[in-house]
């Protein structure tokens, strides 16, 4: 693997404060960049918070703390990528942001950079035709919570090279993750497959086979998950739910991935999981 030292993350919020984490955790520099000051703000705070539960665990020392905050670098400048040696953006889930995000890096960062992305649903392929270097594009789909989670989806775009998805794989081996190379297709592998279960399960809430902790406690228990269906659903945000299953019904014209009507309902009603402290449960702040 190339000497990946300098790492650009694009986007500060949940997903992309974790993967700064991990990165600052395995001894890389780390631009963080954002649009909003707060949001930065916010963003380091979290990631302390993390990093001190790590060290109550005894997965980190102090020390160790300290210095992977100290190469966290915050900024609203996108220039700040112009020497990074690698780049992960992780902004909000939509295609057009995200295409003159690729756009602009791909102007501004050197030819040879490798260009990833943590979309959960939208094509590499499509990211990687708004630039002059596609082979360069590829897909880093982490797990939430990041510096939890093993499993990185490392996907293939058409026209993404070899030597690109080789050193994406060994990148997350380096960051003591388990990568498993996917090819570009409507929700990948991990949420081809979760999002119609929780579609399911709103399907199941919506129409009374089951109460809410009932169809829980049935996929908790009987199919051995770490957490229900729809807790999973409030953990994801149920915005983004909806969204994936969106891509999923145009982009594969099959209608069992048509999103339930409660699962609308709930989105428009601004009840969008932990994120706004109600969903199909209520959290505190």
């Amino acid at each position: 693997m190339r000497n990946l030292k300098k790492i650009g993350v694009v986007g500060a919020g949940t997903m992309g404060n974790g993967i700064a984490h991990v990165f600052a955790q395995h001894d890389h520099e780390v631009v963080l960049v954002d649009v909003s000051r707060e949001v930065l703000d916010r963003a380091l705070n979290t990631i302390r918070k993390n990093m001190d539960r790590q060290v109550r665990k005894g997965i980190l020392t102090e020390e160790d703390r300290d210095q992977a905050l100290a190469r966290i670098t915050p900024t609203t400048d996108l220039e700040a990528l112009r020497d990074a040696d690698f780049v992960v953006e992780a902004v909000v889930e939509q295609r057009e942001i995200k295409r003159d995000l690729f756009r602009k890096l791909d102007e501004l960062t050197r030819p040879g950079v490798i260009l990833a992305s943590n979309t959960s649903s939208i094509s590499i392929t499509e990211l990687g035709a708004a630039t002059d270097r596609p082979e360069r594009v590829v897909g880093m789909h982490f797990m939430n919570p990041v510096p939890v989670m093993k499993l990185v989806e490392v996907v293939r775009g058409q026209l993404t090279s070899d030597d690109t998805v080789e050193t994406v794989v060994s990148l997350a081996k380096a960051l003591e993750k388990v990568p498993a190379v996917v090819n570009d297709y409507p929700g990948f592998v991990a949420n081809r497959i979760l999002m119609p279960m929780i579609n399911e399960a709103c399907y199941a809430l919506m129409e009374g086979v089951a109460d809410r902790d009932a169809i829980d406690t049935v996929m908790k228990l009987g199919a051995n998950h770490p957490m229900g269906p729809l807790a999973l659903a409030d953990l994801i945000g149920l915005d983004v739910v909806l969204f994936i299953l969106e891509v999923l019904h145009r982009d594969l014209g099959d209608p069992k991935f048509r999103p339930c009507p409660l699962l609308r309902r709930m989105v428009a009603a601004g009840l969008l999981g932990r994120k706004t402290g109600r969903g199909f449960y209520t959290y505190e702040s």
